[in-house]
This record gives C-alpha cells, structure tokens and sequence, in this order.
C-alpha cells in the first residue's frame, strides 16, 4: 500500500490534481464576486415599484422595497423600504415588520422626485405653482409640471454654463493677471507700461464679470415655478423645478418605459457630475480621471522600464552588480503601495514640486501650484509602483529572441544600436505590451498612493479642458479606486450609498477589462507579425 501511495505521489499526478482544484476555486471565487458585483450594480438602476402600505396603527409608509429578512425557507419576518424623503423623516430607509403591515397598494399616481440636493423625494404631485401661486393642482398638476421640466432643465444648464463658463474664464484670467502683477512688482517699477496694460485688462475683466453676474441673477430671476408633493405621511414638500433633476411613475410605467428610463439612469451614471456627497448622480470626472491617470502613467513607465531592461539584458556586464539590481527590482514589486505614496509626497511634490514653484511660480508662492497633489505626481508614483513588471516581463522576451536574430542582424552590417532597435525592439513588443498589461491593471485599482499624491472627493475642474495650456498636470483630479472608498467607507449615509459603491465598482471592471483589451489586441498583432522569433 505504502509503495502505491509513493509511486502514485512521484508521479505527480495527485499535484496536478490538486492544482486544478486550486485553480477551479479560485475561478468560483472570481465567478461568484463578479456576481454578486452584477446583481447589486445593475439592479440600481431599474425603477422599482413603490409600495404604500398601510400599517396595523393606522401609518401609512410609501417607498421602494430594498431588501427582506426571514428564516430560511420560512416567511419573510420584515422589509426594508426606501422612504426617501430625507428633510422630511431625516430617514432614507425603514424596516418594517411583515406582521404589521395590514394593506398593500401601488398607486399609479405615486411619482418618485429625484432632486439637486437631499436626494429623492416620493410622494403624490398635489399642485404646481409659479411665484408662489398655484396654476395646476390634483389631476392636472401631473400635466402641468411635465411640460415645465424641459424648461426647468435648460434653465439649470444655462445658470451652470454661466458660473462654470464665463464667470469662471473671468475669475482664471483675473488670478493670472494679479499674478502677472506681482511677478512685476517683484522685478521692480520698470516695466510700469506692462503695470498699466493689466490693470486696465483687470478693469475690462471686472466689467466683464459684473454682466456675468448680472446675468446669472437675471437666469435664477426665471426660476419661480415649484412643484408641491403630498408625502404618504401626510406631509407638504414644495420643490422649485430649478432643483429637479428628473421625476418618474414608476408603478404606472410599462415595461419598455423602464428600459429606457433604466438605460437613461445608466447613460448619466457615466456621463454626469457626482452629487449629494457622491452618492448620487454620475462619476464621469472620476472615469476621466481614471483613464487619463493610467494613460500618463503608461507613457511614463512603459519607456523607463524598456531601457533598463534592454541595459540589464544586452548591455550591462553580467555579474553581482546585475543581479543585485535584478534582486533590488523583484524586491521593489513587493514593497507596500502606501510606502510609494509617502516616497511621492517627499520626492516628486516637496522636493521637485517645490523646487518647480520656486523657480518658475514664484509670484504664486505660497500657493503651491506644482508643490501639492496632482495627475502627474500620482502618475509618476504610480510609475515607480508599476515599473518592476515591464521590466521583469520585458527582460523574459529579450531572454526568448534566438541569438542568432542578433547575430544574422550583425552579420549583415547592422551597428549593435541599429540591431537593438529595429530587430529586437519590434521583436519584443508582445512582451512589453504583456508588462505594460499588468502594469495597467495594476494602477487603474490603486488607491493608498493616490490619497497621497493627488486624487480628491470632488475635483472642481478636469486636468484637460479648453483652456491653455489645455493639459493641466497640476491639477487635483477624481480617481473610480477613491470614488468607490470614499463612497462605501466615508459616506454619511452608508445605506444610500451602498448600491453606488456595486456601480462605481463594476464600472472599473469594466474600463480594466477594455483597457487590457486593447493591449492584447495590439500585442496579438504584434505576435502575428514577428512569429518567427519563437516569442
């Protein structure tokens, strides 16, 4: 028996199996989080019924079932609805137990209110009211307050197109030429004429936001309609429309009228601004933020760790120095990410950044303008953090050229430096590229570094935009990793928050996944073309 059990254990078969079993949970695992990640995400957007149910002591709740407790197997004991309604019962969410509830009903007329600031409202349209003054009410204020949304929507994107467009082209070229000034009254009196050229240019500027401003007092002069919503507890809550985002019926709404209001919600999920302390409307500064980080940070490493390890490979003396350097390197794939973040905070923003401001924008001192967080520091660390992989999955190609690739490329008059880069620099893309892969994946999840180095809650500007120098790597900027922390860890209200952090975090799945789509594409074509050097 015994010898059976050794000669079965040499052959090695009991190892495989037990490393399909590894993989094989491991897989479950992924294929389960992906899940329960699917579920909770896009669940979020559909429309859910509301119910208004009417309780054993005469209380009536109206709101969204979210969630459902019971014994296993056994009848649900409670529910949990989403009342909404939060300046009003300083409460999103209730259970509810299933005892007490003695009549269900689902209203058609119940319209769910999503607004600029504390959140949903849900309730009945009572009436619709312009400078105070009712003009619809009961049947017909439903009507009267559809046809005045659109107008209540363009009247919203017009104030913020005025104080984020022209009031704040204004306030940035006033800052520029304050600076300008003192710069100038640093260097001393002789440049008065250029003294005197901006302050008149300031004094345009001041006449140019005085009719800003007077424009956007006259936009919110328009904004005097407001809509009155009877809540199912009895209370009155007037809305003016300019607060309104959006308004639904979802219990009268048929099925395709939900998929496209599902496929709405999801389009502003990606394509607008956060609000409520993130937990409600879009994320796309923080997508943009993602991908522009990963992208800088690719351009950074990807040259960085090419050179060294075609000087490790091809150039450098093999010997204990190379392979101290070749220890340091495997070594650095293992350190912390927190500690590259503290080494980005003291190198690149103290000391480089700091340094930068000193000599270049010194009139802004001591406003730091490259001495703080920003995109490029936190592509720079990210940089540092990601650059083992290239090199170490950059060296393993080189190691996989046939020399006699170099060798035939010498061989006909080619310099080593031409050999090096037209043979086996093309030769090794795939390999770089499958670096550059991992690298990415890696940075676009990082968090801990990027709390150090630049990412915020809410960033008031993008790091690209149409203003000169259109690229602003200075700038703060919002990160999916952060979104989803500050979203599920730091909110004031977890359970609101909750189904955004599946979102947020499915939505970074998916931008990994097409990013390293695309740089197997590449890396596929790549392979095609240079079969022959056995990569």
């Amino acid at each position: 028996m015994k010898t059976s059990l050794r000669r079965l254990f040499r052959s090695g078969e009991p190892y495989v199996w037990l490393a399909g079993g590894a993989l094989a949970l491991a897989l479950s695992m992924v294929v389960i989080l992906v899940a329960v990640i699917l579920v909770n995400a896009l669940g979020f957007f559909w429309p859910r019924a509301v119910m208004q149910a009417t309780l054993r002591d005469g209380t009536v709740v109206a709101g969204q079932v979210v969630d459902r407790e019971g014994a296993a197997g056994g009848p649900i004991v409670r529910v949990k609805l989403k009342v909404a309604n939060r300046d009003l019962t300083s409460a999103d969410f209730v259970w509810i137990d299933d005892s007490a509830i003695t009549a269900r009903a689902y209203p058609p007329e119940i319209v769910v209110v999503e607004r600029t600031e504390w959140g949903p409202l849900i309730g009945v349209v009572k009436e619709v009211r312009e400078r105070g003054a009712p003009v619809a009410t009961g049947a017909a204020a439903a009507a009267a307050l559809d046809a005045r949304l659109p107008a209540a929507a363009r009247l919203r994107r017009d104030v913020r197109a005025v104080e984020t467009g022209a009031i704040g082209d204004v306030n940035r070229k006033q800052e520029q030429l304050r600076l300008a000034l003192k710069g100038l009254e640093k260097r001393g009196a002789s440049a008065r004429a250029d003294v005197e050229a901006a302050q008149r240019e300031l004094a345009k500027l001041d006449e140019e936001y005085k009719a800003a401003e007077s424009r956007l007092i006259e936009l919110r002069s328009r904004g005097t309609a407001a809509v009155v919503v009877a809540t199912a507890a009895g209370k009155d809550k007037e809305v003016p429309l300019a607060q309104v985002v959006g308004v639904y019926r979802p219990n009268a709404m048929s099925t395709p009228a939900k998929v496209w209001h599902y496929a709405t919600r999801v389009w502003e999920f990606v394509s607008d601004d956060p609000r409520e302390s993130n937990t409600e409307g879009g994320v796309f500064p923080a997508i943009f933020g993602t991908v522009m980080m990963v992208m800088i940070m690719s351009v950074i490493v990807a040259p960085l760790g090419v050179v060294a390890a075609f000087y490790l490979r091809e150039y450098a003396k093999q010997g204990a120095m190379v392979s101290a350097v070749r220890i340091a390197v495997n070594n650095l794939a293992g350190v912390p990410s927190i500690v590259f973040g503290v080494f980005g905070v003291g190198f690149f923003i103290y000391a480089v950044g700091g340094t930068i401001d000193r000599w270049f924008y010194a009139e802004s001192l001591p406003a730091p303008t490259f001495g703080t967080g920003g995109i490029l520091w936190a592509s720079l660390t990210l940089a540092l953090l990601t650059i083992p992989v290239v090199i170490v999955a950059t060296e393993e190609g080189l190691a996989a050229i046939p020399r006699s690739t170099r060798e035939g490329s010498l061989a006909l008059g080619a310099t080593k430096f031409e050999t090096t880069l037209r043979v086996v620099l093309p030769a090794v893309m795939p390999s770089v590229l499958t670096g550059l892969i991992l690298a990415m994946a890696r940075a676009a999840g990082e968090v801990a570094p990027l709390m150090l180095t630049g990412v915020v809650k809410l960033a008031p500007s993008l790091p690209l935009d149409g203003l000169p120098p259109f690229l602003h790597l200075e700038r703060k900027f919002m990160h999916l990793g952060f979104h989803i922390y500050d979203v599920g860890f730091q909110s004031p209200n977890v359970d609101a928050a909750r189904p955004m952090v599946f979102a947020t975090t499915l939505l970074l799945l998916v931008i990994v996944v097409l990013l390293n789509l695309f740089a197997i594409q590449l890396r596929s074509r790549l392979r095609r073309r240079y079969r022959t050097t056995a990569l």
